[in-house]
């Protein structure tokens, strides 16, 4: 299907290729409120690839819940330019790097500058059929009230909550009495127990929520084999890489695909393998960032049952080029954007 391919050799006496790195700043139209931070702007590293007059560029905002910044990224990239000065090719990047932002920013380089060279898109070099995918709309966490009128005034049919430990329910309802058309995704951010997970469970299906995602603590989540819940559970914070399935399997009916976590649209693509042969339903998301980040996640979306890709919308404003969303339907990316 997909191939480590690697950047064209540089004759002697020329530098391979050379790269450049920038942390920008973005203004969030509202704030962004989870069961753990609060945040009025994103901060997110963008690596570019150069070779010849040939560019390739990535993205990442990196994991904050283990401890990785921009700053943090930048450092790591700064380390792995310094050692490796030959080819790169997605193999090499895999086996030196660790899963995370970093390793996702140069992955997604190297791709997209494959495809100015080749003049293949990425869809082409992936093997995935590019596809419009309708994405999930973040709401954050607030009062039951604030969460209906943000409901009332989303143009997207899929929405999806952020909760807490303390009356998650009620923000649920009031959200679905707000918007009867729509269908609602819970994300609790590892915020509940098990004892307030099997009581919500129980309610949820009724206000047409589709998915509960994360509802446990990382590591906390053993207790969910053998839970039969009426609306499907989805590992977030739980699933990082294809390593992480076959516990999932036991656990979880979903997982969701994060590039930043699971390092690249290398290890996204394993990952969606994975889950597929182990019977997993799949999700693709995203962090905080621009339409340059969700790019490469566009390749994977169409086989995803669930898509949370709406962090342009969650901007003031996004990069040139950037995504079509239309009530909350995404065209894949075109080039002059990525891939």
């Amino acid at each position: 299907m997909w191939s480590a391919g690697k950047v064209r050799t540089q004759p002697a006496n020329r530098p391979l290729f050379s790269h450049d790195i920038k942390i920008e700043t973005w203004d969030l139209k509202v704030p962004f409120v989870i069961s753990r931070r609060r945040c009025d702007t994103t901060d997110v590293l963008v690596l570019t690839l150069r070779q010849d007059d040939v560019i390739g560029r990535g993205e990442a905002a990196g994991v904050n819940y283990k401890g990785e910044t921009p700053h943090t990224m930048r450092a790591e990239l700064e380390a792995f330019f310094a050692a490796h000065q030959g080819p790169l090719t997605r193999d090499l990047i895999a086996q030196e790097m660790p899963a995370g932002g970093a390793r996702n920013a140069l992955d997604c380089a190297l791709w997209d500058l494959e495809t100015k060279q080749t003049g293949q898109s990425i869809f082409d070099l992936a093997g995935f059929t590019p596809a419009p995918v309708e994405t999930a709309f973040t709401l954050s966490l607030d009062t039951p009230a604030a969460m209906a009128l943000a409901a009332e005034n989303a143009t997207s049919r899929l929405l999806k909550l952020k909760l807490a430990g303390d009356n998650p329910l009620a923000c649920v309802a009031a959200v679905h009495q707000a918007r009867r058309d729509a269908k609602i995704i819970v994300d609790a951010n590892e915020a509940l127990t098990f004892d307030q997970l099997q009581e919500l469970a129980l309610r949820l299906a009724a206000l047409n929520v589709h998915l509960i995602e994360q509802p446990l603590p990382r590591g906390q989540d053993d207790v969910l084999a053998g839970f039969k819940s009426p609306v499907p559970v989805c590992a977030d914070e739980s699933c990082m890489t294809a390593a992480d399935v076959p516990r999932l399997a036991a656990l979880y009916d979903v997982v969701n695909i994060k590039l930043d976590k699971c390092g690249g649209l290398t290890a996204a693509i394993e990952l969606v393998e994975k889950a597929e042969a182990a019977g997993l339903g799949l999700m693709v998301g995203c962090m905080l960032g621009t339409s340059l980040a969700m790019a490469p996640a566009m390749v994977i979306a169409p086989r995803c049952r669930f898509v949370d890709l709406d962090g342009p919308l969650l901007l003031a404003s996004d990069r040139d080029n950037g995504l079509v969303i239309e009530k909350g339907t995404i065209a894949p990316p075109t080039p002059a954007l990525w891939g």
